[in-house]
C-alpha cells in the first residue's frame, strides 16, 4: 500500500497541488529515495529515515534547522541553489552532491539531489522539497526524472480523453515498454461521474473503451481492439483483479503467472505467444479518489522483465494522465450541462405567424465548446404583431448561458405587459441593475458587464416596424426593390450600466421586406471594426430574389475568419402584411347606442369571413369593451376586428386609466364585464397607445371540417 505522508508533511502540503502531493506519497517509503520538505525559510520540517541512511545525520537534527546545519558536505552551495528554486520556481534536477566520510563510518559517497518548489492552488510558494538518490544503487536516475519532466508537458496537452491516452501509450514506447494500451471506462468519454470501485457487479463487468494504443511494430499487430472500441475484459484477468484491488499488477514473467487464466481468453493467449508476450503491468488510472480506467504495459522485444523500479516510473506516468483524464472528464460534464442549458434556454422553434417569415443562425466562437451568451427569440403579441429580439451577453460556459437565460426569460416576461420597446429595454435594464446588486462580491459586477439587446415590434396591419437598442448593433433592411438601409436607431447604453431612458424608431416597411437582426460576432473580428461590417452585410444583404435560408448562408460565408472570435447570431425575418380583407375598422361615437351598432357591424363582418360560429362571444365581448369605452373614458372609439391566425377584437379610445378585472359582489348592479369577456376570450389585455389605451380579447378560430 502507498504510505501516507506524515501529519508535520500534510500540514503544510495541504494546499499543494495534487499532482505533487501524489508524488510525494508514492516517493515518502521508497527505499533509496532521501526525502525533506523545506518551509518558505527554508527551515526543514519533515524528513524522510531513507535521508538519515544516506548521509548519517538522524531526523531530530534537522528539525527547524536551516540546510547548513541539517545537511553534510557543501551544504551551503546547496541552500543557495534552493534559494534560487523558491524565488523562481525552477526544478533543479541531479545536482551532484558529495557527501564527505564518516570516521569509522561510510567512505565519501557521491549522491544526486532534486529540488522541487511546492505550491499551493494559487501559486504561492509553501517551500521546497529535496530529494536525494544514490545513482550507483538505484535505476531511478536523473534521467527517470527528465522523462517526467517531459511527460508532463507530452500528456494531456488537450481536454481530449481520446488523445489524452493516446499520448500516454505514445510517451510510454519504446523506452519502458513494446506495446502499450488505455482502457477507460464510458463514464470518462461521457463526462459522468465514474464509480468509486469498478469491478464486477452482480456478475457485469465494466464497460471499457481502448483511448490509446502503441507498439513498436507497426500498425499494433497485437491488438485484438482499434482505438474507439469496446474491449472485452474477461471476469477472471488482470484486469479484474487490478480494478476490484485497485492496486496495480506486476507480472515479471507472463507466461508462468498467468497461465491457468489465458486457458479462459484464447483470444488474448494467441496474440500472447505469437509476439512473444513475456512481462506485463497493469497499472489503475487514479484521480481524486476515483478510478478512471487502466493501462496496460507489455514487453515483447524486450529481454528484460519488468521490475519495482519500472512499475514506479509506469505509475507515476498514469496518474500525470489520470489527472489530465479527470480534468478532461470534468470539463466535459461542465460544457454538457452549459449546452442542456443553453438548448433550455433558447427556443428550439420559432415562427412568425401571420406576420413573418424567420430564420435564425447560431454559431458559437468555440466550435467545441458551443456555449456562449448570444441569444434570440421571436415573441408573439397580440394583433398578429410580432416581437424580434436579440441579445448579447459577453462570455462564455455556465456564467453567460445563465445570465443569458435570465435576461431572456425578462424580455418574455416583460413582452406579456405589451410594452413599447423603448419602456420594455428601460425596464429590462432595472432588471440587470438589480441583478448585478444581487453578487455585491463582484467588482464590477459580471452581469452588467457587455449586455446588449435589440427589440422589434413589426404590426403587420400597419406594416410597421418599432426598433429599440441598448447598446446592440442596429438592423439592416433590405426592401423589395433591393435597396439595403440601416437605420439611424439610437444607440443607447448598455443593459445594467446607466439609467437613461431608450428611445424607440418607427419604420414602415412594404411587404416582403427583410428585416436583419445580428450580434456583433457577424460584424467585428479584430482586423475590421463595426462599421466595416455593416457595410459589408448591407452589400451581401442586397439579394431580393433569394429565400431566407439561402440568405442567411450568403451572410455568415461573408465574415472574414472561419472561427469567429465571438458568439454569431443571425436573424432574418421577412415581412407579411394583412390587408383590408383579413380586417375591418369602424370609428364610433361616445354614446350609449354606439354598443348595439358595435355588435351589428361584428356580426356582419363574420359572416363576410364565414365565422358564424363566432358571432355569439364576439358580439358579447364588442358590447361589453365599447360599453366600458363609453362609460369610463372619452371618445373618439374605434372597434376594429383582425382576421389571422386567430380572430381579435381591439376597442381604442382617448384614456389613459387600464381596465381591471375585479369580482362583483352578489348585489353589485355593475362591474361584471370584464369577468364575461375573461370567460369568453381565449385570452386578453390592454395597452397604451400614442393617444390613450387599447383594450383586446383573442378567440380561437374554429378548424374547418
Amino acid at each position: 500500500m502507498t504510505a501516507r505522508i506524515p501529519a508535520g508533511l500534510d500540514g503544510i502540503l495541504r494546499t499543494a497541488s495534487t499532482a505533487g502531493r501524489a508524488t510525494l506519497e508514492s516517493l515518502v517509503s521508497r527505499p533509496g529515495v532521501g526525502l525533506a520538505v523545506w518551509d518558505t525559510d527554508l527551515h526543514c520540517v519533515w524528513v524522510n529515515a531513507e535521508l538519515g541512511r544516506q548521509d548519517g545525520i538522524p531526523a531530530p537534527r534537522r528539525q527547524g534547522r536551516r540546510p547548513s546545519q541539517a545537511l553534510r558536505g557543501d551544504a551551503d552551495a546547496l541552500e543557495t541553489v534552493m534559494q534560487q528554486v523558491l524565488a523562481d520556481g525552477a526544478p533543479v534536477i541531479g545536482r551532484e552532491y558529495r557527501v564527505p566520510a564518516v570516521r569509522g563510518g561510510r567512505p565519501e559517497r557521491a549522491l544526486t539531489v532534486s529540488f522541487f518548489r511546492l505550491d499551493d492552488t494559487d501559486g504561492r510558494p509553501l517551500g521546497v522539497c529535496s530529494l536525494v538518490q544514490d545513482p550507483a544503487g538505484r535505476r531511478w536516475t536523473g534521467r527517470r526524472l527528465a522523462l517526467l519532466s517531459e511527460a508532463a508537458t507530452s500528456i494531456g496537452t488537450t481536454l481530449d480523453v481520446m488523445r489524452t491516452g493516446q499520448e500516454l501509450a505514445d510517451f510510454a514506447v519504446p523506452f519502458l515498454a513494446d506495446y502499450v494500451t488505455v482502457e477507460l471506462t464510458e463514464a470518462v468519454r461521457l463526462g459522468a461521474e465514474p464509480l468509486d470501485r469498478l469491478g464486477p457487479t452482480g456478475g457485469r463487468i465494466p464497460v471499457f473503451r481502448r483511448a490509446g494504443l502503441a507498439s513498436v511494430r507497426p500498425g499494433a499487430p497485437e491488438s485484438l481492439w482499434d482505438r474507439g472500441e469496446a474491449v472485452y475484459v474477461a471476469e477472471t484477468s488482470p484486469f479484474t483483479q487490478v480494478l476490484s484491488s485497485g492496486c496495480s499488477l506486476l507480472e515479471p514473467d507472463l507466461a508462468r503467472s498467468t497461465r491457468a487464466r489465458l486457458d479462459l481468453d484464447p483470444a488474448r493467449a494467441e496474440k500472447i505467444r505469437t509476439y512473444g508476450m513475456h512481462s506485463l503491468m497493469v497499472v489503475p488510472m487514479h484521480a481524486r479518489g476515483v478510478l478512471l480506467g487502466v493501462a496496460v504495459f507489455v514487453r515483447s522485444d524486450n529481454p528484460a522483465p519488468f521490475d519495482e523500479e519500472d512499475l514506479l516510473l509506469a505509475e507515476e506516468l498514469v496518474r500525470r494522465a489520470a489527472l489530465s483524464l479527470d480534468n478532461a472528464r470534468r470539463y466535459t460534464r461542465e460544457r454538457t450541462a452549459a449546452l442542456a442549458l443553453q438548448r433550455s434556454l433558447l427556443p428550439r422553434h420559432v415562427t412568425g405567424g401571420a406576420a413573418l417569415d424567420v430564420v435564425t443562425r447560431y454559431l458559437p466562437a468555440d466550435a467545441e465548446d458551443g456555449v456562449g451568451g448570444d441569444w434570440f427569440d421571436v415573441i408573439p403579441l397580440p394583433g398578429a404583431r410580432v416581437a424580434l429580439v436579440v441579445g448579447d451577453v459577453v462570455g462564455h460556459g455556465l456564467d453567460a448561458a445563465a445570465t443569458m437565460g435570465r435576461l431572456r426569460m425578462a424580455v418574455r416576461t416583460l413582452a406579456e405587459l405589451d410594452l413599447p420597446p423603448g419602456d420594455l429595454l428601460s425596464h429590462l435594464n432595472e432588471v440587470v441593475s438589480r441583478l448585478a446588486q444581487e453578487d455585491p462580491a463582484e467588482d464590477p459586477p459580471a452581469s452588467s458587464v457587455g449586455a446588449t439587446c435589440l427589440y422589434a415590434v413589426y404590426d403587420p396591419v400597419t406594416r410597421t416596424c418599432v426598433t429599440a437598442r441598448a447598446g446592440h448593433p442596429p438592423p439592416a433592411i433590405l426592401r423589395p426593390d433591393g435597396k439595403v438601409s440601416v437605420p439611424d436607431v439610437p444607440a443607447g447604453t448598455p443593459l445594467g450600466l446607466a439609467t437613461l431612458p431608450y428611445e424607440s424608431t418607427e419604420l414602415e416597411l412594404p411587404e416582403g421586406s427583410v428585416i436583419a437582426l445580428f450580434s456583433d460576432g457577424l460584424i467585428e473580428d479584430r482586423r475590421h471594426d463595426i462599421d466595416e461590417g455593416i457595410d459589408r452585410i448591407s452589400t451581401h444583404l442586397a439579394q431580393p430574389g433569394v429565400t431566407l435560408e439561402e440568405l442567411s448562408h450568403v451572410l455568415i460565408d461573408t465574415m472574414p475568419a472561419t472561427r469567429p472570435s465571438d458568439d454569431v447570431t443571425l436573424l432574418l425575418a421577412r415581412t407579411r402584411s394583412l390587408g383590408p380583407h383579413d380586417t375591418a375598422s369602424w370609428e364610433l361615437p361616445a354614446d350609449t347606442a354606439s354598443a348595439g351598432t358595435a355588435r351589428s357591424l361584428a356580426t356582419r363582418q363574420l359572416a363576410r369571413w364565414g365565422l358564424e360560429k363566432l358571432a355569439p362571444t364576439t358580439e358579447l365581448i364588442v358590447s361589453e369593451l365599447v360599453t366600458n369605452a363609453i362609460l369610463h373614458a372619452k371618445g373618439p372609439i374605434r372597434l376594429h376586428l383582425i382576421r389571422h391566425q386567430a380572430l381579435v377584437c381591439e376597442v381604442t379610445d382617448a384614456g389613459t386609466t387600464a381596465p381591471r378585472l375585479h369580482h362583483a359582489q352578489p348585489y353589485d348592479e355593475s362591474g361584471r364585464g370584464l369577468f364575461l369577456v375573461a370567460q369568453l376570450a381565449r385570452r386578453w389585455g390592454t395597452r397604451h397607445t400614442p393617444g390613450g389605451k387599447l383594450v383586446w380579447a383573442e378567440q380561437a378560430i374554429p378548424r374547418r371540417p
